[in-house]
């Protein structure tokens, strides 16, 4: 039986050079098209869902090196030897994994608020929460909104996680993502990359309130990626791309186009 599973992708733009976006944990390729649409002017770009994610296939297996290894398969099948790469969040984890594993494949690199080491457990009560929703006596959207409430007090947060509500049949709702899956192997995904280093451009966004990359991550980080760049946007928290999307779009843009190749 083959590890990788195939991934949803979708392509827009028309540059000679692509940039793979990859989302994080609980989002889908969607959460990335501001950052896609600006990009687009000067880069073939691709954005994935990862595995057990949007309308991607689903797998029992789940962890950081299987899933760079879905990447990897995806550019295998859409032809390109060589890319940009661009992950927030758990996309920013297989980023990395994708980058340290086989670096040949990725030209520049940016992660976006995750550092390459092992997390605690922050999303216990999101995934209880999505967990005890009876899907089959569910009414609306309106009332899983209403009973995720006590669980994720975040408007916004349960806005971007009910987007994974779907109907199944008529009166039916389901998941789209995988969330028994991804509440079972919870803990693969909170691992770091793998722990060798790549020498390519590589930078880092954090967000100034997100306490996803702390200083004191700033210096293992410089030894795992020699050749890397630091940026903070001010004000913003863990999903910096959505609360600043031009300042955080300019520094993406900026780096990039920084490339000889472009």
């Amino acid at each position: 039986m083959p590890r990788t599973v195939r991934l949803h992708t979708e392509v827009s733009g028309s540059g000679p050079i692509s940039v793979i976006l990859l989302h994080g944990l609980f989002g889908s390729a969607s959460n990335l098209m501001s950052v896609a649409r600006s990009l687009e002017s000067h880069f073939t770009v691709i954005r994935m869902d990862l595995r057990n994610h949007g309308k991607s296939a689903h797998s029992d297996q789940m962890d950081i090196s299987v899933m760079a290894e879905d990447v990897v398969a995806a550019m295998d099948e859409l032809n390109i030897a060589k890319a940009h790469m661009l992950g927030h969040s758990l996309g920013g984890k297989v980023a990395m994994q994708v980058a340290i594993t086989q670096p040949e494949r990725v030209k520049r690199l940016i992660v976006a608020d995750i550092a390459p080491v092992r997390y605690g457990r922050g999303h216990d009560a999101i995934i209880t929460g999505l967990l005890d929703l009876e899907l089959r006596s569910l009414k609306s959207r309106e009332q899983a909104d209403q009973l995720l409430m006590k669980a994720v007090p975040e408007i916004a947060i349960r806005q971007f996680l009910l987007k994974n509500l779907m109907r199944d049949g008529k009166d039916g709702w389901a998941w789209r993502m995988n969330l028994a899956v991804i509440a079972e192997l919870y803990d693969n995904l909170r691992d770091a990359p793998s722990s060798d280093s790549f020498s390519g451009p590589t930078l880092f966004i954090r967000g100034e309130t997100s306490g996803y990359i702390r200083d004191e991550n700033r210096a293992p980080m410089m030894r795992q990626f020699p050749d890397m760049y630091f940026e903070t946007i001010l004000k913003a928290g863990h999903w910096l791309h959505a609360e600043y999307p031009t300042i955080f779009n300019d520094l993406v843009g900026e780096f990039l186009r920084a490339d000889k190749g472009v």
